[in-house]
Parts: C-alpha cells; sequence; structure tokens
C-alpha cells in the first residue's frame, strides 16, 4: 500500500531531514516549515524510525482538507478508509492542535474526530461498541488556517528517545538536535571529537553515531511493531538493513570534557548503553585548560547560558574565555550553538558560518569556526 508520510522536525533542520529521507530511498521528499514529506510503503516505515537522525516522529499522512464548521470536520474524518489501517480490536486515541482556525476547540475537535472514526468502522465491521484492547494507533490532527491533516502515528515515543539517556544532568540538549550539529560540523569516521561541557555526553554520543554510521533506532520500539497489519518481517529486515552498513573499522575518538564529576559518570554510563564507549574518554577538566593538542579536531559545545544554568554575565564570562582557548588553527573545527546573540562579540571573533537552529523552544544560532 502506497503511503504518504511526514516527518515533524525542529525548525531549521528541515534540509537535513530531507537529504537523511532521500538517503534512505524514499521517494517524492519535500519539505515546509518544521516537517517533510515523502512517500513509500510500510517498509519505509519502519526504515525511517530505525534509521532518522533528525526527524521527531513518522506519521502517515492520511488526508487534507478544509473544515470550517463540526459538520466538515466529521465528514471530512469518516470517509477515510479507516478500515484499511484500524482492525476492529485496536485502540485509537485522538490528539492534536488548531492554530488560527475557525474550530479553535481541541477538546471539540477530538471528539468530533473519534467520533467520525467510530460511525465509519460500526458501518465497515457491523459491530456498534469497539473496546480498544488492541495494539495502540495514535490518530493526530493538526488543523491550521482552517486546513486539517489527519495523520497515525507510527512512532510512539519521539525519536529522539533513542534509549541510551536513562539519566541526564539540568537543560540536556536535544538528541535530534545534537544529532545534526554534529552534522553540521562534518564530523567524520576518521575525525577526533571533543565537548568541552559533555553534560551527559549527548553531543559525543550523537556524533560518534554519526560517525560510525549507527542507526539511532536500532535497538528501541515503535508503536507500529505491535501492529497486526504489518508483518513483523519489515522490522526485522531493516534493522538487519542498519546493522550491516555500521562502519565496525571507523578510527573516530570522542573526547569529553566537563568541571563536574557527575556529567562524567553520567557521560560515560551513557556511551556505554549507546554502544560508543570504546571510541570515547570522559575526563574532569575545566573550559580553561583547553588544548588543541591533536593535529586536527572539532569540537562540538553547547555552553552554558544565561536563561539556563549561568546568570548572564557568568555565561558572558564563560564566552570570553572559549575565545581566548579557541585559537585557529589548521586542520581544527569549532562548533557552538547558543541563544546568546551577543556572543560573535564576547567571542571576539566572527563565525566562518551561522545557522539558525531551535533548542526545544528557545532559538539558538550555530556558530561555526573552521579557518
Amino acid at each position: 500500500m502506497k503511503l504518504t508520510l511526514v516527518c515533524p522536525c525542529l525548525l531549521g533542520i528541515e534540509g537535513l531531514v530531507a537529504d537523511e529521507l532521500r538517503a534512505l530511498q524514499c521517494e517524492n521528499v519535500r519539505s515546509e516549515n518544521g516537517r517533510v514529506y515523502c512517500d513509500g510503503d510500510m517498509q519505509t516505515v519502519a526504515r525511517i524510525n530505525i534509521n532518522a537522525r533528525y526527524a521527531e516522529r513518522v506519521m502517515i499522512l492520511l488526508k487534507n482538507f478544509q473544515a470550517l464548521s463540526f459538520e466538515e470536520l466529521f465528514q471530512g474524518v469518516k470517509s477515510i478508509p479507516w478500515e484499511q489501517l484500524l482492525l476492529k480490536e485496536d485502540t485509537f486515541p485522538v490528539s492534536g492542535s488548531s492554530v488560527k482556525s475557525q474550530l479553535f476547540s481541541i477538546s471539540d475537535c477530538q471528539a468530533i474526530i473519534k467520533k467520525a472514526i467510530v460511525e465509519r468502522l460500526k458501518e465497515k465491521y457491523n459491530i456498534s461498541w469497539f473496546e480498544e484492547t488492541g495494539p495502540l494507533h495514535k490518530v493526530r490532527f493538526w488543523i491550521m488556517k482552517d486546513q486539517v491533516s489527519i495523520m497515525i502515528d507510527t512512532s510512539g515515543n519521539g525519536l529522539h528517545k533513542r534509549g541510551y539517556r536513562k539519566n541526564a544532568l539540568e537543560a540536556p540538549i536535544k538528541e535530534t538536535l545534537a544529532a545534526a550539529v554534529a552534522k553540521l560540523a562534518r564530523v567524520r569516521s576518521d575525525g577526533t571529537i571533543i565537548d568541552p561541557f559533555c553534560g551527559s555526553g549527548t553531543i559525543l554520543i550523537e556524533a560518534l553515531m554519526l560517525a560510525k554510521n549507527m542507526a539511532p533506532g536500532v535497538k528501541r520500539k515503535f508503536n507500529a511493531e505491535d501492529w497486526l497489519n504489518i508483518p513483523k518481517k519489515i522490522w526485522r529486515e531493516e534493522r538487519e538493513r542498519a546493522e550491516s552498513l555500521v562502519l565496525q573499522d571507523a578510527k573516530v575518538q570522542a573526547f569529553g570534557f566537563d568541571i563536574e564529576d557527575e556529567a562524567i559518570e553520567l557521560t560515560i554510563a551513557n556511551a556505554k548503553k549507546a554502544g560508543v564507549f570504546a571510541h570515547l574518554k570522559a575526563q574532569k577538566r575545566d573550559i580553561r585548560d583547553f588544548k588543541a593538542e591533536t593535529d586536527y579536531g572539532c569540537v562540538l559545545a553547547n555552553p552554558p547560558y544565561g536563561e539556563r544554568l549561568l546568570d548572564r554575565e557568568g555565561a558572558a564570562e564563560l564566552y570570553r574565555v572559549m575565545g581566548k582557548v579557541f585559537t585557529p588553527k589548521r586542520g581544527w573545527s569549532y562548533s557552538i550553538i547558543t541563544p546568546e546573540d551577543q556572543f560573535e562579540k564576547l567571542f571576539t571573533k566572527k563565525a566562518d558560518r551561522r545557522r539558525k537552529l531551535y533548542n526545544g523552544m528557545i532559538p539558538c544560532q550555530l556558530y561555526m569556526y573552521y579557518k
């Protein structure tokens, strides 16, 4: 069955998601703000869920239509062939959002959509009651300027939940964003990666997984794996495919530094869970002691900032120190993500390249230095 899929993502990384989907052999890839679309089948659903580094989840887009009234919403949803995706015992909760639309009550929209699905299935299965004791199919809706999108979520937990980060320090960077930073910094399979503020190790782990071509979702489970109308072999085949593509001989090495003992312990523990510990060393070290000791290296940093862990003056002083120790050197690059709009002034160097990204809801810039 041919499907239209939609992958929501953090603002600013739509291009990375689109490129990744093309690399995964998805068809008709196209993007808009905060989401990327493609065409495929259930094998594609499994492949994206297991391999996607930058997307937040994978959803099957069932229908787009306009609705200015609850009757139009009801009829639009009821016209969808739900019986092709939902068995009579399946569980199908409804959730979603509405922005700048006539139908602004989320709870009312949920109720109407649920009723429409039930009425459609009643007619198709010739039963009057659905116990919903079977596999979970999360129905999601977006209503934007009266345009309705109806989808089913195949992922379950967001794709940023890889499974290795059971514990984290305050204000960790999201795994999908960390992976994007590593990609934009052009991490290599034979390179050296350094994070001088490693926290719980997320940036280093994502960078190592990228360098080794390790699929981030190979060890976790997805909602659609329980769907009875999808062959289990699809998921087995896609996991085997992903594992066969890992670069076993990658020479990449990573170093994590932090001033907190707990951060070093967490980085080591999470790296072990992620399967990249053999390539990583972590130790306690202040940023003031940073030195570019090897012939080449790639520094990836998400330093503490005023809105988060430090007061603004403390953060400003930290940026000044970074400007002194991150010295230009052939073979070295520095990529720093921060919401501080005065960063270049405090760092005392204008970035060779800047990229606007979002860390959660906080607008940031990725400042890249490589000359």
